[in-house]
């Protein structure tokens, strides 16, 4: 059975994007999925003065640990004045100290959510090239706006084309996940 590593990158004690990477993995059948929490894995902000002294935080290896066992991964992300959220910053930054393909290779689907109408659409699209530069393969990619219009935990995405577009990004990420097919052609 192969194994899905999900977040929300956001600290959020409430996250609709950590409730959206939930719904994501709950849509892959014969997977089990990881969710974790962001806030359970405490570290300073990043500082060459910290990596050279203390060293990198024990709670950096222990998220690396979770990478590592996964098959897959799927993250969706927050938007902070149009840019990642300063938790998920800190960890990417982190990652990257201890190995430069933080994600591995493994098959991604990158996602956002927000109130908004454009829903994250700017820190995703960081996301995919950042991402895509440290080991990411991002085989689907999906944004969900104005999600209390939009989402509801036991419906899941309501409006007919935005669930169409996000089941087309899920079949992507199953094709890859079970038939280790990559570099799945997205488009913008």
């Amino acid at each position: 059975m192969k194994k899905i590593l999900a977040f929300g990158a956001s600290n959020s004690r409430n996250s609709i994007n950590k409730k959206i990477a939930s719904y994501a993995g709950s849509q892959i059948e014969d997977a089990t999925v990881e969710l974790l929490d962001l806030n359970d894995f405490d570290m300073p902000i990043y500082s060459i003065d910290i990596e050279k002294g203390p060293g990198i935080p024990e709670t950096v290896y222990q998220f690396k640990s979770n990478i590592d066992k996964a098959d897959g991964i799927i993250i969706s992300f927050a938007e902070h004045n149009g840019h990642y959220t300063a938790v998920f910053k800190n960890l990417f930054d982190w990652l990257t100290r201890i190995d430069r393909d933080v994600w591995q290779n493994k098959p991604m689907f990158l996602l956002s959510a927000a109130p908004g109408s454009r829903g994250a659409k700017k820190v995703l699209e960081s996301a995919v090239i950042d991402i895509g530069r440290k080991g990411g393969d991002i085989v689907a990619v999906f944004s969900l706006p104005s999600i209390w219009d939009n989402f509801n935990e036991n419906d899941g995405i309501t409006d007919p084309n935005l669930k169409n577009a996000y089941e087309e990004q899920v079949s992507r990420f199953r094709k890859a996940l079970f038939n280790n097919i990559s570099t799945v052609k997205i488009e913008n």
